[in-house]
């Protein structure tokens, strides 16, 4: 059996994200900011055929974290001789590296460059940013426990995810 996926990372920390908000005519909207720059990133992956996901939460990114994530990724999948599957990714340095541990049934095929467009896991960062949006944390330790529930809830959304990544040109499978 062979599966499609798409990954991508999502930088997110305690600066803000600001969105427009609706406000009484004559009235000003109030969203607080503490602009600090601290940093997680937050990994997904989809099928988008079926919206099923995994979401990783990690300090930093680089060769070595990816290639944890990815090893995390096919355990959880029971990746194998029986199940394979073809990941897409960006042109990132740690993606395309020839030193990146890709465990065995996980083939990489990388997207044309400056198309984010194409990336299915790029369509879930608006629902992620949800959660966090025009709102102000105290701690990176804030900001990762309302991420942490927010993919929780959406992984229980198949259809909403599968709404916003199944584009009709992707495979089936």
């Amino acid at each position: 059996m062979v599966e499609t996926w798409g990954t991508d990372e999502h930088r997110i920390g305690l600066k803000p994200i600001l969105r427009k908000v609706w406000a009484p005519h004559g009235q000003r909207p109030h969203a607080p900011v503490w602009h600090r720059y601290e940093w997680l990133y937050l990994v997904g992956f989809i099928h988008p055929p079926s919206g099923r996901v995994a979401w990783y939460l990690v300090p930093a990114i680089s060769l070595e974290i990816f290639g944890a994530v990815l090893a995390a990724f096919a355990e959880e999948q029971g990746v194998g001789a029986h199940k394979v599957i073809l990941l897409t990714l960006d042109g990132a340095g740690w993606h395309a590296s020839a030193n990146l541990s890709v465990p065995d049934g996980i083939i990489i095929e990388l997207q044309p460059p400056y198309s984010p467009e194409v990336q299915p896991a790029e369509h879930l960062w608006p629902l992620c940013d949800e959660a966090v949006a025009n709102e102000c944390f105290a701690t990176i330790e804030d900001l990762e426990a309302r991420l942490a529930d927010r993919c929780c809830v959406l992984a229980d959304q198949p259809d909403v995810l599968r709404s916003a990544t199944n584009f009709h040109w992707w495979p089936s499978s």
